[in-house]
């Protein structure tokens, strides 16, 4: 099971389980850097994992200290202060396999949280024209950008050079 939901009130016979798990994760990011990312629920039937979780003006990124979850509650500090803040959820999901947890609180029906590791950022590229040639003694493509003085080279094994060009 990836994701770990818990909500107040459920009937579900795993939900205090299901906040034990949650608990140990909030905890475990103890001196961690994290994503803080707030977004409306508009249409609030929309699933959390559904929304836009580009870079936004309101979404933060800092290092964690104390997380606690003390009842159902959510306490934290930010480095740079010794406030402790806090949120009460009415549900929380944990995506095990992202490692991102959703916060739904209870004070804002319609807002929801994304707690997270940072996710890997990939660097792009787009090269326009490239000058192009296979090295079959090193199974390696070569790409060449003459304007952007840039060369990449992509190490094909023989399945991957015969999976390229069957797509081409």
């Amino acid at each position: 099971m990836t994701n770990v939901v818990w909500q107040t009130g459920s009937s579900d016979p795993e939900n205090t389980n299901h906040l034990a798990t949650i608990r140990e994760w909030w905890s475990g990011l103890s001196g961690k850097e994290v994503t803080w990312r707030p977004r409306q629920l508009v249409p609030a039937t929309i699933a959390a994992s559904e929304l836009n979780w580009e870079s936004q003006r309101f979404d933060e990124r800092f290092v964690l200290t104390q997380p606690e979850l003390r009842g159902i509650t959510l306490y934290w500090r930010k480095p740079d202060t010794t406030d402790e803040r806090s949120t009460t959820p009415h549900k929380l999901e944990l995506d095990q396999l992202r490692q991102q947890l959703y916060v739904f609180p209870q004070s804002q029906q319609e807002l929801v949280i994304r707690i997270g590791l940072p996710e890997i950022t990939y660097q792009k590229f787009d090269l326009n024209e490239p000058q192009w040639q296979y090295d079959s003694a090193q199974q390696t493509l070569i790409l060449k950008d003459d304007k952007q003085v840039m060369e990449v080279r992509l190490h094909l094994s023989a399945e991957g050079w015969s999976q390229l060009k069957q797509q081409l």
